[in-house]
């Protein structure tokens, strides 16, 4: 029933954290400004999944009250978790639109090598253009915030992410809240006429940081006893006493760093 479902799950790609330090160097305060920089430094954070808590849940979704209905009653992601966990800009006129023009710049991404490969072929050396930018951000909304079914380079969100290398400015968190809707409606027609939920793509990490924030006194985890990466290099050697680690700012990096359960061969068969 459950066999791929998670298989766009945003893992680490070897190569994305040092791109993410050299980009964010010279663009971390336009990141700010445009309510981006929470939500793309959670992305060097090598999520684990809750797929017990996952599958569970979703047999609780209802799409009639567009809320999951527990024992204590219905409840939903809202704006103001987005807000609350990934910092995205949930406020501003939507006037531009994601999808409403085409991109200027051309992206190759079939037969690259994946992910790496993408992060290979564009991480240039030297000043940052906005072309290297903009590709940065692609990569961003692509696997680790909308996570495309192709589970692969993909130039969806190009004509998107431009503009917010421009300066431009997107409500991106109701863009993401929509998506998480919209994935679990889908999920929840699967279930009701009892498919298998296959590979949907989506945001299933925002739906298990929602969880795991609203549920982790009854899962056991201590909220405010986790550890986030700190801005370091991938093959950056620690000192003896150094820690790669260090508390979270907010709760999206105490969230995102909660304990999963992985995959489990009786639950997603």
């Amino acid at each position: 029933m459950w066999k791929d479902t998670f298989c766009s799950w945003p893992s680490s790609a070897k190569g994305w954290k040092d791109w993410f330090l050299r980009i964010g160097n010279s663009n971390e305060v336009r990141w700010g400004e445009r309510k981006l920089d929470q939500c793309i430094r959670l992305s060097i954070a090598d999520m684990e999944r809750n797929e017990s808590l996952l599958i569970a849940a979703s047999y609780f979704w209802s799409d009639t009250l567009n809320a999951f209905v527990f024992s204590h009653g219905p409840a939903s992601p809202t704006l103001a978790d987005v807000l609350m966990l990934t910092g995205l800009d949930i406020s501003s006129a939507d006037d531009n639109h994601l999808y409403d023009r085409k991109p200027e710049r051309k992206v190759e991404t079939r037969n690259i090598g994946g992910w790496s490969g993408y992060i290979q072929k564009y991480r240039k050396i030297g000043p940052i253009g906005q072309r290297e930018h903009a590709i940065f951000l692609n990569m961003w909304l692509d696997k680790f915030v909308f996570c495309g079914r192709s589970v692969g380079p993909t130039s969806v969100y190009l004509s998107a992410v431009e503009r917010l290398a421009d300066g431009g400015r997107f409500p991106l968190g109701r863009y993401l809240l929509g998506s998480v809707y919209h994935l679990l409606h889908q999920v929840a027609e699967k279930l009701l006429l009892g498919q298998p939920i296959g590979n949907l793509g989506g945001p299933w990490w925002f739906i298990n940081m929602w969880l795991g924030v609203h549920m982790h006194k009854r899962l056991g985890f201590n909220l405010f006893a986790q550890r986030f990466p700190r801005d370091i290099a991938e093959d950056y050697e620690l000192d003896d006493e150094e820690l790669a680690t260090r508390s979270p700012l907010n709760y999206g990096e105490a969230a995102i760093v909660l304990p999963g359960t992985g995959g489990n061969e009786d639950q997603v068969s």
